[in-house]
């Protein structure tokens, strides 16, 4: 929901560290942070909250630094943004299974399960919509350099954000779990609604360039 006001921030932020890195491969870039994200789960696994929320938010700010790095000295490619998601995808679920798994409960198992389901039924609402936009850009002969989604309740900044409430208050994770995927559903009745109206092929429109795609929001940084 706020991923379109934070990207200007953030980049804004990041972009003198960014400028000095003219040799760096933003996908070396990537895989650091993967590292990172990989230890913060094993820390959250053994209890040690405090050093896994740091390693979360190194993880979070070197996935940032990664595609403004391959923008500003261009060197942007696809298989980076493929390897870019690829590792968010598999953080975002270590982490909630680590903390799981460290202190496992019937309640905390079940609502885990429930709301990996439904983030994983997210995850599918918006990537086949982004590949129709895309099919859609490509046809009307407009180019894409990169992911372009409506906007949702949650994005990449509630999902960080809730991430790190799972590893502040691990004894609250279920209720956190339950309230998560509350909110990712209503993300995927939006997405659906938002389908209906524009994808239908009663909607005399046409094909929609950027500017109709009602508020898209830029996923992918490389």
């Amino acid at each position: 929901m706020f991923d379109d006001y934070l990207r200007e921030a953030k980049d804004r932020l990041a972009r003198p560290l960014a400028r000095k890195m003219t040799d760096v491969n933003p996908n070396l870039i990537s895989l650091v942070g993967f590292i990172f994200g990989v230890g913060s789960a094993l820390l959250a696994f053994m209890g040690s909250y405090g050093g896994a929320l740091v390693l979360w938010l190194l993880n979070r700010g070197l996935d940032g630094l990664d595609g403004l790095v391959a923008r500003m000295h261009n060197k942007q490619d696809d298989f980076g943004g493929y390897l870019d998601i690829l590792s968010d995808f598999f953080i975002y679920a270590a982490l909630p299974i680590a903390i799981v798994l460290g202190n496992p409960t019937r309640e905390r198992t079940l609502s885990l399960i429930v709301m990996l389901a439904v983030f994983y039924l997210n995850a599918a609402s918006w990537m086949y919509l982004a590949a129709v936009l895309e099919k859609r850009a490509a046809v009307s002969g407009e180019k894409k350099t990169t992911i372009v989604m409506p906007s949702g309740l949650i994005g990449g900044f509630e999902t960080i954000v809730f991430i790190s409430l799972f590893i502040i208050f691990p004894t609250w994770v279920t209720i956190l779990f339950i309230l998560f995927t509350g909110l990712v559903i209503f993300t995927i009745l939006q997405r659906l609604v938002w389908a209906k109206r524009t994808l239908s092929p009663t909607n005399d429109r046409g094909y929609y360039h950027e500017a109709q795609l009602q508020s898209p929001r830029v996923y992918s940084d490389e």
